[in-house]
C-alpha cells in the first residue's frame, strides 16, 4: 500500500464582511496516497479551485489543517510555504498563465530561476527535455501567441513539472481547449501519473473526464460526499 502523501483535515473555509458570512468549505477530510491519481469533481461554485488552492499552500482555510508527508504545511512562515510550493508542487491551471513576452522555453524555466541552488544550465537541458517529451520540440522558441491552446497548456505542464515536484495539482486542466486537445492533455496526465508515479489531484466539473481518475470524490455545497 502507498503512503499518505496529502491530509486534508477538518478543513473550513469562509469569507466574511460586515454583513455576512459565505461559508465555502464546509469540515473537508481526505487523504491521498503517493502515486495516486485523484480527482475531486463538482459543479462551478462547489468551493473545488478554493480546496485545491489550500491543498498547495496557496490560500489559509479558516480553521482545519493539511499535512504533507505527515507536517502541517500551515505551520510553516510565509517564506518556508513559499519553499515547499516551489520544490514540492506543481500547479496546472485552466487559464494558463504564461508570460507573454517570454517564448515557451523560457516560461518553463521560470520556477527553476526562483530556486536559490538554480543552475543554469541543467535547468536549461530540463526545460529543452520536458518540451521535447510533450510534442513542443519545435515550438520553443515561441511566444504564447504564436502556440495553441493545446500546446500552450503543455507547456504549463512543463513549467509545472521543471522542478520535479512530488504533486501535481490541477485546476479544470481541460476546461479551456477543445474537446480534441483536452483529451490530449488527459492522456499527458495519465502518462505521467502511471510512468513517473506523479500523484496528481485534479478538480474539474466535468463527469467524463473525471473518469479518467483512479477514485473520484464528489464535491457540493463546499461538502465531500463520499
Amino acid at each position: 500500500m502507498n503512503k499518505e502523501i496529502i491530509k486534508a483535515s477538518e478543513i473550513c473555509k469562509s469569507y466574511r464582511d460586515t454583513a455576512s458570512s459565505l461559508e465555502v468549505l464546509k469540515n473537508i477530510n481526505f487523504t491521498v496516497s503517493e502515486g495516486e491519481f485523484l480527482v475531486i469533481q463538482g459543479p462551478s461554485g462547489a468551493g473545488k479551485s478554493t480546496l485545491l488552492h489550500i491543498l498547495g499552500g496557496l490560500d489559509n482555510p479558516t480553521t482545519g489543517a493539511v499535512y504533507f508527508k505527515g507536517a502541517d504545511i500551515y505551520n510553516l512562515d510565509e517564506s518556508s510555504r513559499s519553499d515547499f510550493r516551489n520544490r514540492k508542487i506543481g500547479f496546472v491551471f485552466q487559464f494558463f498563465h504564461l508570460l507573454p513576452e517570454l517564448n515557451a522555453l523560457e516560461n518553463v524555466l521560470l520556477p527553476g530561476i526562483l530556486k536559490s541552488w538554480w543552475d543554469k544550465k541543467k535547468s536549461l537541458k530540463s526545460a529543452a527535455a520536458l518540451l521535447e517529451r510533450l510534442g513542443l520540440k519545435n515550438r520553443m522558441a515561441h511566444r504564447p501567441s504564436a502556440l495553441s491552446g493545446g500546446e500552450q497548456q503543455r507547456v504549463a505542464i512543463a513549467r509545472a513539472l521543471i522542478n520535479k515536484p512530488q504533486v501535481l495539482l490541477c485546476d479544470e486542466p481541460t476546461g479551456n481547449l477543445d474537446s480534441e486537445n483536452g483529451k490530449i492533455i488527459l492522456r499527458l496526465l495519465n502518462e505521467l501519473n502511471r510512468d513517473q508515479q506523479i500523484t496528481i489531484v485534479m478538480v474539474t466539473h466535468d463527469k467524463d473526464i473525471a473518469n479518467v481518475a483512479g477514485r473520484i470524490l464528489h464535491l457540493r455545497d463546499g461538502i465531500i460526499l463520499n
